[in-house]
C-alpha cells in the first residue's frame, strides 16, 4: 500500500489540476509523473467563486496563483440516500459542520482546504472534507514552498538533506 494513501497531499492547482484518472479504474486519480494514486489533499489559496445551492451544494473556486481549484461542499446530508444508512447523529454532525463552512467561504478569503480527489465530468475536482480561513497572509506562501519540498523529497521519490528547505 502507498504511504500518500491516507494523507492530504499538499499540492498547488497547477500539480492538481494535472492529475489523470487511471485507465484500469476511473475512480482511482493518479499523479502522472510517478503513477502514485493520490486520495486526499490539502492546498491553501484565494476564493475566486462561489455558486451556492442550499442544501445540495456549495461549489467555489481556490486561485493559488498557479491555476484555479474546483471544490465542491457538499449540503445534502440530511436529505441524501447515501447518508440514510449512517448514524443520524452523526449526519446531523455532518451536516452542520458543513453548514459551518459554507459559510466561511466568501470571495476574496484566503482559506485552507482539504478533501477528497474527484473527477465530474472528465475534470478533478475537490470534495471538501474542512474548510479554514486563514489569518496570516503568509499562509499561501509557506503551502508553496511546502508543496515544492514535498514535491520533491516525498511525492517524487527524490532524496534530499533535510537542512535545506528549498532544494536546487
Amino acid at each position: 500500500m502507498n504511504s500518500l494513501s491516507d494523507t492530504h497531499v499538499k499540492l498547488l492547482a497547477f500539480d492538481l489540476l494535472s492529475l489523470k484518472p487511471s485507465s484500469l479504474n476511473p475512480t482511482t486519480i493518479l499523479k502522472p509523473t510517478t503513477k502514485t494514486p493520490i486520495t486526499r489533499i490539502e492546498t491553501v489559496g484565494i476564493v475566486t467563486l462561489c455558486d451556492l445551492k442550499p442544501d445540495k451544494f456549495l461549489k467555489f473556486c481556490i486561485d493559488d496563483g498557479t491555476g484555479c481549484i474546483p471544490c465542491v461542499l457538499w449540503l445534502n446530508h440530511l436529505t441524501s440516500p447515501y447518508f440514510s444508512r449512517h448514524c443520524p447523529p452523526s449526519v446531523r454532525s455532518l451536516a452542520e459542520n458543513a453548514r459551518k463552512f459554507a459559510s466561511l467561504v466568501q470571495v476574496g478569503c484566503l482559506v485552507r482546504v482539504r478533501g477528497k480527489v474527484g473527477v465530474f465530468r472528465g475534470c478533478v475536482q475537490v470534495n471538501v472534507g474542512d474548510v479554514f480561513v486563514e489569518r496570516d497572509v503568509n499562509a499561501e506562501i509557506l503551502h508553496w514552498l511546502q508543496c515544492v519540498r514535498l514535491g520533491r523529497v516525498c511525492y517524487d521519490g527524490a532524496r534530499v538533506d533535510d537542512d535545506k528547505m528549498i532544494i536546487d
